[in-house]
């Protein structure tokens, strides 16, 4: 029936049009009556009635499938839901926060009610060309843009335009970071454009309905008439009733009977209908009719007043010639109701209406009123140009259909600043077409035109009615002189040339973009001040980023295939180089480590944006899943070119800082490491202690304050709210940090009974004067640079002496044990359990032994090449045990790499951190057994007693538990130190309060925060977490105990040795294998049945000692812990020849800290000199 009127009406104007050409084509320019010569060039013009009736009805049917099609389009759930576009659909965008939910509907309308359409638009572009050609216009596109008489009608709107991006940018960034907020870095790009589901509509034309999550001051009373509406029992015909009052306050016309009779103001329930708001006009003068789905809200209420002034039109220019009876210009038609609803949605209106119960009246309100208006308003505008700008390249032929989708794309990026949720194919996809006005033919440049001079119409009247103050405030409501500034316009229809019809209302006759600036200025001002202060890039210049998600799963594979094998090539590139530096440190090597360092970074930077357009949660496939959210973590490489290169210098700078620092011409290793273990003289100690840490830690000071803030940038930008919080996120156990906290409390009454009986011998060694029976130990006196572990003091706190001795070292020097035998050795040890023997390549290329001729990082390591074949340690290796269980320690990494090589790169690596720490040193448990070291013949025979297991087990706590408080505190305080908790000025004297309440430890002299000794340990200016140590710790009691069960051993846990278990080796190998393919605590569930961390193989272990250290204790009534923490060991010391330590009263103070007193001492002189 539809195409039946169509036709008819097509053959009324062809005849007249024929009719009118047959006398006047060509000679319009002698029709002296200018009205008369408007009407018959408008007659002229015969549009699709040029078509032949054929293609006439071809054209109908095309247009009203796909009209048909959009109306009856539903978007498919997941769940398999199908809902149509109102009110369903509508509402989920408006009020979802939930991405995905967004993200699907938005891909279920787009998928159902745009890709039908794809061909029948391409034919019905074709027909509408052919008939706008028959009326001489190059194709439809010219002949709307004629409607607006403008000579250059894209280049005016383009100017408008640019006139109007600024402010709309600024809107555009500062709801991008309110959006950040609340999706976060996965979704959210801070320079890049946003995803179009969630701005709260399905096309992203207006904001408003995201205003909750943007609004500047929450809390102030918010323009919302809805409460009010449904409060006061609204309804459809209400809310049409109110409209035409407000029409006739200002003088204007009563809605006609027949409006009443004849508009469809709700929804029927019986039958389909196209729901989109419409005005429409019958030509009769009388009847006129609104078609609306109205629902009970304010931006209903909104639409109903612009869609009545459509009707307002209408009835005003009734009276003029059919050829007149339109707007002076589409966007004129537009504008009306719009001008009329600025005044209608002012709180000042509402209020009136009673529609508000209060308006606020301060600066902060208006901000908030201003930025809901502009949600709807600014945020049009690009959508508003961008459509026909589309429509026209399509007309014209530069847009085809094979890039119909591809063009629309790049013009909502390049106006609007947004992208898809998800990819769009070229072949299927047709996005304009689940836009209303594409399936309909709708030209939709009016609107951009409406926004833009409904203001300058309602400055117009403002002024009429009298308005003095702020634009925005304005309401006319009452006002007859401004309706009949208003009226007189709206009766000229298109009988004259729009801009006489704007000179009628405004007083000129151009469009401006003036009176929209003037309402939206004091916003403009707030928004550039906020985005400035946030720092916020305005535009979106990283305009390639698509967000999580945007990918089909089905891609997966092929994207995990090809990093695959790309990152091989590009992690051994870094890896060697890094090598390189690390075994011979100077200005080139370095450059060519940060060089590959950057370039490393940046390919996992663009690997991340690859892995990231997946949404994980849609990949089925628990493997790939899983190498995808590893991908997905952009790390450093987050960071820009500049930041990234400032952060590999100062990493570089701080680890040249360390590397190369000497004492007295001394380096670490071996010769300070040595005098820390081997000198019992106090002072010569605390010289040590004090000269590494003004050589290393002290110069970093600064670097290390840069690093910090680097290193939260690159947690910032992967989503994490610090560095703390992104190295935790390596474990994926939502509660790590009391995970830690609980595994330490239950270990701590063995550390401090261990505490307590070192501290009593260390009293017996040195004295009373620097041992505080109750008080923190001084960190210099315990074997070691940092205190971490105790084994280089056996000798002074061996409970039984005479009894078997559990070292090594002795019999590695007499043997002539080389460093090379003791690598041999503990590989055969890893090959006797059915494990994989180190490969050729490791034994050419390692680094067992200082080199002399070149300043290399002595810190053991072990590296991997990642090309499956090169595997390497470096070690400045010396003759004694504590080296060879570090071989063992070392090699357990280097079978970690072997064991997981071929799984895929992002896969190598441990099940968390400490897992790859613990693999050698749960071995190691074994090597050092008194038995193991026995038949190597490095010991003598074990005595079989329980004086010679005390001996042993002691000798392991004091590297295994004293180990354990610094394994902790070390990050804790890094923690503290990203998170902001612990100040930047405040940095050694928090290192200081960690270190004292958690080890007991205090330094041998007065620190201040010129000092930062920290930095004095390799993994701070390394910048390799440290907890990883600590869970080492406990988990591989957990491993040793499950593989000595394994290998069937009977007996005390701490005798138990696996060497030769081929079970216990395939029982590791099994959980090594892994890698990181699965969570710790699967993989630690399949080597040792539980999934938690716990301490209780560890206690089960030293549970002996621990008996025999609550008795000495016990019996020495030793104070366990150290309640008089404040106290500090003082600096006048004097080395007794007996090992003791006297002060020196008498001013003649030791070097290294009579400078401490030097300054006081000059200032009892000066004063003295001036009494």
């Amino acid at each position: 029936m539809m195409n039946e009127e169509n036709l008819r009406y097509a053959e009324f104007s062809l005849e007249y049009g024929t009719q009118a050409k047959a006398l006047f084509e060509g000679k319009t320019t002698e029709i002296t009556d200018a009205e008369a010569r408007r009407q018959i060039e408008s007659i002229m013009i015969l549009g699709t009635a040029n078509l032949t009736p054929e293609k006439q009805t071809r054209y109908n049917n095309l247009a009203g499938w796909m009209q048909a099609n959009y109306s009856t389009a539903m978007a498919v759930m997941p769940d398999g839901r199908e809902l149509p576009l109102d009110p369903d659909l509508t509402a989920l965008m408006a009020t979802s926060r939930d991405y995905l939910e967004l993200k699907n509907a938005w891909k279920g309308w787009y998928e159902a009610a745009g890709r039908p359409i794809k061909d029948s638009y391409e034919e019905f572009v074709a027909l509408s060309n052919e008939a706008s050609k028959a009326d001489g216009f190059n194709d439809t596109g010219e002949y709307w843009r004629s409607w607006y008489e403008e000579v250059d009608l894209e280049g005016v709107t383009e100017q408008l335009w640019i006139d109007l991006k600024p402010l709309y940018e600024e809107l555009h960034a500062f709801v991008r970071r309110k959006l950040y907020d609340v999706y976060g870095p996965n979704y959210i790009n801070l320079k890049g454009p946003i995803p179009a589901h969630l701005l709260g509509n399905m096309w992203a034309q207006q904001w408003g309905n995201v205003y909750d999550l943007v609004e500047p001051y929450p809390g102030k009373a918010g323009v919302d008439a809805t409460p009010g509406m449904l409060d006061q029992g609204y309804d459809a015909l209400k809310m049409f009733e109110v409209s035409e009052e407000f029409f006739t306050s200002l003088g204007l016309l009563n809605m006609t009977q027949e409006f009443w009779n004849f508009s469809m103001i709700t929804k029927p329930a019986d039958r389909d209908v196209v729901c989109h708001a419409s005005a429409w006009d019958f030509y009769n003068q009388k009847d006129f009719r609104i078609k609306m789905c109205t629902v009970v809200n304010m931006e209903d209420l909104i639409t109903v007043h612009h869609e009545m002034g459509h009707i307002q039109y209408f009835q005003q220019y009734a009276h003029q010639p059919i050829p007149f009876r339109g707007g002076a210009n589409p966007g004129f038609h537009e504008a009306v109701g719009d001008t009329l609803a600025l005044s209608v949605s002012t709180p000042k209106h509402l209020l009136e209406i009673n529609l508000l119960d209060s308006v606020e009246t301060d600066t902060e309100a208006d901000i908030n009123y201003l930025m809901s208006q502009a949600m709807d308003k600014i945020a049009f505008l690009p959508f508003g140009y961008m459509i026909d700008k589309w429509r026209w390249r399509v007309f014209d032929g530069a847009t085809d259909k094979a890039n119909y989708q591809s063009t629309w794309d790049d013009l909502r990026l390049q106006y609007q600043g947004i992208v898809p949720p998800v990819e769009r194919d070229n072949t299927l996809d047709f996005d304009p077409g689940a836009k209303f006005h594409i399936p309909a033919n709708t030209p939709y440049i009016r609107y951009f035109v409406s926004f833009v001079i409904q203001f300058q119409f309602y400055e117009a009247m403002c002024l009429e009615a009298g308005h003095q103050g702020e634009l925005y405030k304005c309401d006319f409501y009452n006002s007859k002189e401004a309706g009949a500034k208003l009226a007189a316009m709206l009766q000229m229809g298109s009988s004259k040339p729009w801009p006489e019809a704007m000179q009628a209302i405004v007083g000129s006759n151009k469009m401006s973009t003036a009176s929209l600036r003037r309402y939206f200025q004091p916003l403009t001002d707030w928004l550039h001040a906020q985005n400035v202060a946030n720092g916020e890039t305005v535009g979106w210049p990283e305009d390639t980023w698509r967000p999580m998600g945007f990918a089909s799963p089905d891609g997966a594979p092929a994207f995990l295939e090809q990093y695959n094998s790309t990152s091989e090539v590009k992690l051994f590139e870094a890896v060697d180089a890094e090598w390189n530096y690390n075994v011979n440190i100077n200005d080139q090597t370095q450059a060519a480590s940060e060089a590959a360092g950057i370039a490393l970074s940046n390919f996992q930077a663009e690997q991340a944006v690859g892995a990231k357009l997946f949404e994980p949660s849609e990949i089925t496939d628990t493997n790939l899943r899983r190498q995808v959210e590893k991908i997905s973590v952009v790390g450093e490489g987050a960071l820009s070119d500049e930041d990234l290169a400032a952060l590999s210098k100062v990493n570089g700078d701080m680890q040249t800082a360390y590397s190369t620092a000497t004492y007295n011409g001394k380096p670490l290793d071996p010769d300070l490491t040595a005098t820390m273990a081997s000198s019992r003289n106090y002072n010569e100690l605390r010289d040590t202690w004090k000269g590494w840490r003004d050589a290393s830690g002290k110069l970093m000071r600064e670097d290390f304050k840069t690093y910090v803030d680097l290193q939260n940038e690159v947690a910032v930008l992967n989503g994490f709210d610090d560095m703390g919080a992104f190295w935790r996120a390596a474990y994926e156990t939502p509660n790590i940090e009391q995970q830690f906290e609980a595994v330490w409390q239950e270990m701590l009454p063995l550390y401090e009974q261990l505490h307590a009986f070192v501290r009593r011998r260390l009293y017996q060694q040195y004295g009373d004067k620097v041992i505080n029976l109750k008080g923190p130990i001084p960190a210099h006196l315990l074997g070691n640079m940092w205190a971490q572990d105790w084994l280089n003091v056996y000798n002074l706190v061996e409970p039984y002496a005479g009894y078997t001795r559990p070292d090594a070292t002795a019999g590695l020097q007499q043997q002539g044990w080389t460093a090379e035998k003791m690598f041999h050795e503990a590989d055969d040890f890893f090959g006797n359990m059915g494990l994989i023997r180190a490969p050729q390549a490791f034994w050419d290329k390692t680094m067992f032994t200082k080199p002399t001729d070149r300043d290399v990082v002595c810190h053991a390591s072990a590296w991997d090449f990642y090309n499956r074949q090169d595997f390497r340690i470096k070690m400045c290796t010396e003759i004694n045990q504590q080296d060879f269980v570090t071989i063992h320690h070392e090699l357990g990494h280097i079978q970690y790499y072997l064991q997981y090589m071929d799984q895929p790169t992002v896969f190598r690596d441990g099940a968390n951190p400490g897992f790859h720490e613990a693999v050698g040193d749960t071995l190691a448990l074994s090597v050092g057994t008194l038995d193991h070291l026995y038949k190597l013949d490095l010991i003598g025979k074990p005595d079989e007693n329980p004086q010679s297991d005390i001996n042993y087990l002691m000798s392991v706590a004091l590297d295994k538990i004293a180990f354990i408080p610094f394994g902790y505190l070390m990050d804790k305080w890094r923690w503290d130190v990203f998170s902001g908790r612990s100040a930047k000025t405040n940095l050694n004297q928090a290192w200081w309060d960690y270190r004292v309440k958690y080890q007991g430890v205090t330094p041998p002299l007065s620190r201040t925060e010129e000092d930062f000794d920290p930095g004095a340990k390799f993994h701070i200016p390394n910048n390799v977490p440290y907890i990883r140590y600590f869970v080492s710790v406990v988990v591989q009691f957990q491993f040793y105990e499950a593989l000595c069960g394994a290998s069937g051993h009977v007996g005390d846990l701490y005798k138990c040795d696996f060497n030769g278990s081929t079970e216990a080796g395939k029982m590791f190998g099994d959980m090594l294998k892994l890698g990181s393919s699965v969570t710790w605590e699967d993989a630690l569930e399949k080597m040792t049945g539980t999934r938690e961390m716990s301490s209780a193989s560890l206690v089960k272990y030293f549970q002996p000692l621990l008996d025999f250290l609550t008795e000495q204790n016990t019996k020495n009534n030793e104070v366990i812990g150290w309640p008089d923490y404040s106290w500090e060991p003082p600096t006048n010391t004097i080395q007794n020849e007996d090992g003791t330590v006297s002060l020196d009263n008498s001013g003649n103070m030791t070097k290294s800290s009579s400078m401490v007193l030097l300054l006081v001492a000059i200032q009892a002189v000066l004063k003295w000199a001036f009494e």
